[in-house]
């Protein structure tokens, strides 16, 4: 035990200490009760440092979380959650601690272990990344606003909350502050959304509230009525497309009936990205119907749904080009076309009749 630990726990002593497990309290004139998970005796000041050398563990637990973390807040919140410090006595985490112990946040992989005097060290990288090696690594939490700006094939990624993080990098040290704010670079906010759900301070704005303060070309989504609404939150806001937990409705009343997701983080409100897409939606919901009469086999009607869902989907880059069972393989969907497409459109079929061409 280092001497800072110890000139603090005694230092405190008069004040009292409770604090996972451990107990200190000032039983008289230089005399202690102290005690480890319900146990006690009296102790003067030489037996008080006596009892903190004889549990280093719970002195140096105190210590980190009191004096190095600091007060209770979303950061103090997370880094107790890596540990699994609410379900896990002192211990079985520093057991645990001993030989790194992890969670996953999203698509990131946080592992903590202990560092010297009983600090702790954290270990950052894509989950897929695990067991990886040879990763690059990284010191400086502002760099990753640059490392996952764009995902493995190159493609710039609009929603940070999108579960197409890069792999390939690693944050092999860092401290608590620097490990909260690296991963609020990689996934902003969703620590302090995190810590507000927890404490029942979640502030949710729902899909009208924030439509009605949009300006400017986004002052449409206000449109958008709530079938539409539920088509978009099922093609945007579900967990293969991202990562946060819907937490909003249509208002305070009218509630979605939409998957929320599993993510853990929450989504309190809808993002520049779904306002987007929403603005889109709401111009192609202005359209009126046409009746259309196609020629196509079944096995062909069968293709063109199969095309539909993996480009919904995002698997076309996993469909082999030899693979000709499949319909949305390349050949395939090559051949429908020669065979049904010509200038006139899908079946020889315009889009608009003679009398409603634009």
């Amino acid at each position: 035990m280092n001497a800072p630990q110890l000139d603090a726990l005694v230092a405190s002593a008069p004040e009292g200490i409770e604090f996972d497990g451990l107990s200190v309290a000032a039983s008289g004139e230089e005399s202690y009760t102290v005690g480890i998970d319900g146990g006690s005796r009296e102790v003067d000041e030489a037996g008080l440092r006596e009892f903190a050398e004889e549990n280093p563990w719970f002195v140096s637990n105190w210590y980190y979380w009191t004096r190095v973390v600091g007060d209770a807040n979303a950061r103090y919140d997370f880094l107790r959650w890596v540990e699994g410090a609410d379900g896990r006595s002192v211990e079985e985490r520093y057991e645990a601690l001993s030989t790194g112990t992890g969670r996953t946040w999203g698509q990131l992989h946080v592992v903590a272990s202990l560092g010297g005097d009983g600090e702790r060290r954290y270990a950052l990288r894509h989950v897929d990344d695990a067991d990886a090696s040879d990763l690059e690594t990284y010191e400086d939490p502002l760099a990753a606003r640059e490392l996952v700006k764009h995902d493995d094939r190159g493609r710039y990624r609009p929603l940070s909350t999108a579960p197409t993080l890069p792999t390939g990098w690693e944050y092999p040290d860092l401290d608590g502050r620097d490990l909260v704010r690296t991963v609020d670079f990689i996934y902003p906010a969703t620590v302090a959304n995190w810590h507000r759900e927890r404490e029942g301070e979640l502030d949710v704005s729902h899909f009208r509230e924030t439509a009605e303060r949009q300006s400017g070309i986004y002052e449409i989504v206000e449109g958008l009525s709530v079938e539409e609404l539920e088509a978009a939150a099922e093609a945007c806001c579900v967990d293969s497309q991202c990562l946060r937990r819907r937490m909003w409705d249509e208002d305070d009343e009218t509630e979605l009936d939409v998957p929320r997701g599993d993510g853990e983080f929450p989504c309190r409100e809808p993002c520049s990205v779904f306002i987007t897409a929403a603005r889109k939606f709401v111009t192609l919901g202005r359209e009126d119907t046409q009746t259309y009469e196609f020629e196509l086999t079944p096995t062909e009607k069968e293709q063109v749904e199969e095309i539909v869902d993996a480009v919904a989907e995002g698997r076309t880059d996993e469909i082999r080009e030899a693979d000709l069972n499949e319909g949305a393989n390349r050949y395939r969907a090559r051949y429908l076309r020669a065979r049904r497409m010509d200038e006139e459109g899908l079946s020889g079929t315009p889009t608009y009749p003679e009398d409603q061409e634009l």
